[in-house]
């Protein structure tokens, strides 16, 4: 059995994590008007975080709570992208990697996960009554 086809949100929420990940990557790029590109990303992952509410609501039917679970997942992973790319950033200036990076590996995820749980269970309950 192939998880794609038993699985689509998975694949999803996989697309999702590092469509954060570049995103995070490439607003924090630019040197000058810090501000203004980091409302841009911030924007950005807005707009993929509602696509992926709206692909979970409408094309999967999935409801609030699975809805919101896979959104969670997809947010954690871009997270934990970053976590792991800011470590490897870390290691290559350093040549050693301090303990709080292994720390973040954990705590970046569950602290962008959680909120983002929320808002999208809440996202999905409205869509839900919405609908009727």
């Amino acid at each position: 059995m192939q998880a794609s086809h038993q699985q689509p949100w998975l694949g999803v929420a996989l697309l999702i994590g590092v469509v954060y990940f570049v995103l995070g990557k490439v607003f924090a790029l630019p040197p000058t008007h810090l501000q203004a590109w980091r409302l841009a990303a911030w924007v950005a992952c807005g707009v993929a975080f509602a696509a992926h509410i709206g692909f979970e609501h409408f094309w999967l039917r999935n409801a609030p709570r699975r809805l919101a679970s896979h959104a969670a997942l997809a947010v954690a992973i871009g997270a934990l992208l970053l976590a792991l790319a800011g470590m490897f950033h870390s290691w290559q200036i350093t040549s050693g990697i301090r303990p709080a990076w292994f720390l973040a590996l954990i705590l970046w995820p569950i602290f962008t996960a959680v909120p983002a749980f929320l808002v999208a269970w809440v996202g999905g309950a409205v869509l839900v009554r919405l609908r009727r």
